[in-house]
C-alpha cells in the first residue's frame, strides 16, 4: 500500500485510497453508458451490420473493443500522467461515422483510416507543441458551434432510434401506441429528473430502468447467459481494419477535420474544466504538464483506430470522480478495472434496447447543445458561420456537410464584408477541399 501511495502521490495530494476508489467507481458510473451507446451508433438497430466492403461488424465486437481500449488508455493516463481522468470513445465522431456506415456511405475500414489519421495529426501536434497555434487558427465561435451541431445530430439519432420521432417522409411524431416509444419518453423524463436532482450516473440509471421495464412489455429480450468470453472471430473483423482508398477522396477532408477538431478541443476543454474543479490549474489558469494528458489522448485515438474504435477522448464525466474527491491516477486505475470487467458481461450490455439508448442519446445531445450560449452573437460576421453550421447539420442530417457549410459561410461573410484580415490563412486553404466536397 505504501508503494501505491508513493507512486500516485496520494498523501501529497491530500487524499486517501478509500476516496480514490469511490471516485473511480463514480467516474465509471457516469460514463459506462458509452458501452451501450457506442455499439448502437456504429451498428444501429440490428445485432450486426455488413459494410460496403462486405465486412460484418457486430455489436458485441464494438462493445468489447470499446471496453478494452477504454480500460487500457485510462490506465495509461493513470500511470503516465497520474491524473483522475478517464477516456473512452468520444460522442460526436461516433455518431458521424456510425450514421454514414449504416447508410452505406463509407466502409468500416475507411472510418478507422480517417480516425487514425486524425489521431496521428493530434499526436504530431502534441509532440511538437503546436497546440496554441491550432487554438488560434480556428475562430472561437466555429469551435463552439462544432460541438453544438454534433449535439443536435446526436439528439436527432436519439429521436430516430427510439421511435419518438420519424424522419422518413418529413419530420413527424412516432407511433405512441408502441410500448417502446412511451418507455423511451419515460426514460428521457427519468434521466432529466435524476440529473436535476444531481444523482450520480443519471444516464446509466435511466438506461438500466428502461431496460428492466422493457422485459414485461416484450421490448427487452433476456440473454441465455450473463457472462461470456468474447467472440474472437468477431473481434478480428474490427481490429486493424483499414481501407485507405476511402481517404483519397474530397469527402474525407471534412470528416478527418471534424474528427480531429472534436477530439482536440473536447480534450482541451475537459482538461481545463476538470482540472479547475480539482484545483490543478496554476495562478494563470493553465494546466501544468498539459502535454501529458494530450499525449495520452492522441495515442488513445491511434490505438482506438487499430482496434475498431472511433476517436478516443478524455471524458468530461471525470469531473464526477473529481467531485467525489479523486485527485490521482489511482481513481483512473479503478475506472479502468471496471471497464475490463465489462468485457465479460457483454450479453448483459447487448440486451439493452433502443428504447433505453435513445433517451440517453437525446440527453447527451442536450448537454452538448448547451454550448450555444458560448457563441458570441454580438458580431454578425462571427455568428453567421456557426448559424449556417448548426442549421445545415439539423436540416440536411449531416455533421460533415454542416461543418463544411459553416466554415465556408464564415470565410465568405468575412471576405465579402471586407474583414478578410480577421481570418487565419489556414482557413482559406481549408475551404478548397470543403468546396470540392460539396461539388463532388
Amino acid at each position: 500500500m505504501e508503494k501505491i501511495n508513493q507512486f500516485f502521490k496520494i498523501k501529497e495530494r491530500k487524499t486517501n485510497l478509500r476516496t480514490e476508489i469511490i471516485a473511480g467507481i463514480t467516474t465509471f458510473m457516469t460514463m459506462a453508458y458509452i458501452l451501450v451507446v457506442q455499439p448502437a451508433l456504429i451498428v444501429g438497430n440490428a445485432g450486426t451490420i455488413t459494410d460496403v466492403n462486405g465486412v460484418v461488424i457486430s455489436k458485441e465486437a464494438i462493445m468489447v473493443t470499446c471496453a478494452l481500449v477504454s480500460a487500457v488508455i485510462t490506465m495509461f493516463m493513470a500511470v503516465y500522467a497520474n491524473l483522475p481522468f478517464a477516456l473512452a470513445t468520444g460522442m460526436g465522431s461516433n455518431a458521424l461515422f456510425g450514421g454514414m456506415l449504416i447508410a452505406g456511405e463509407i466502409s468500416f475500414g475507411g472510418i478507422m483510416s480517417m480516425t487514425l489519421i486524425s489521431g496521428l495529426i493530434f499526436l504530431i501536434l502534441t509532440i511538437f507543441g503546436i497546440r496554441d497555434l491550432i487554438v488560434k487558427t480556428i475562430p472561437k465561435n466555429i469551435k463552439v458551434a462544432i460541438g453544438v451541431a454534433i449535439g443536435f445530430y446526436i439528439a436527432y439519432l436519439g429521436f430516430k432510434n427510439s421511435g419518438i420521432g420519424t424522419f422518413a417522409n418529413g419530420i413527424s411524431a412516432g407511433d405512441f401506441t408502441q410500448p417502446s416509444v412511451y418507455l423511451a419518453v419515460f426514460g428521457l423524463i427519468l434521466i432529466a429528473v435524476l440529473n436535476a436532482k444531481k444523482v450520480t450516473g443519471a444516464i446509466l440509471i435511466g438506461i438500466v430502468v428502461v431496460t428492466l421495464l422493457g422485459i414485461p412489455f416484450g421490448v427487452t429480450t433476456l440473454p441465455d447467459t450473463i457472462f461470456k468470453v468474447p467472440d474472437f472471430k468477431g473481434l478480428g473483423n474490427v481490429m486493424f481494419q483499414f481501407d485507405w482508398k476511402s481517404v483519397l477522396t474530397f469527402s474525407a477532408v471534412p470528416l478527418i477535420f471534424t474528427a480531429f477538431c472534436g477530439d482536440f478541443f473536447s480534450t482541451l476543454g475537459t482538461i481545463l474544466g476538470v482540472g479547475a474543479k480539482a484545483g490543478m490549474l496554476d495562478k494563470d489558469g493553465n494546466f501544468p504538464d498539459i502535454q501529458k494528458p494530450f499525449l495520452v489522448d492522441a495515442i488513445g485515438t491511434c490505438v482506438g483506430a487499430c482496434t475498431g474504435n472511433t476517436v478516443i477522448t478524455t471524458y468530461v464525466e471525470s469531473s464526477a470522480g473529481v467531485e467525489a474527491g479523486g485527485r490521482t491516477g489511482f481513481s483512473s486505475i479503478v475506472t479502468a478495472v471496471l471497464f475490463l470487467i465489462m468485457i465479460f458481461l457483454s450479453p448483459l450490455v447487448l440486451i439493452i434496447p433502443n428504447a433505453a439508448t435513445g433517451p440517453a442519446l437525446i440527453f447527451v445531445g442536450f448537454l452538448m447543445i448547451q454550448g450555444v450560449t458560448n457563441i458570441d452573437f454580438s458580431d454578425f460576421t462571427e455568428a453567421f458561420g456557426p448559424f449556417v453550421m448548426i442549421m445545415f447539420t439539423i436540416f440536411i442530417g449531416s455533421i460533415a456537410g454542416g461543418i463544411s457549410a459553416g466554415i465556408i459561410a464564415h470565410v465568405l461573410i468575412k471576405v465579402l464584408t471586407g474583414r478578410f484580415k480577421d481570418l487565419h490563412p489556414f482557413l482559406y486553404i481549408l475551404c478548397v477541399p470543403l468546396i470540392l466536397y460539396f461539388i463532388f
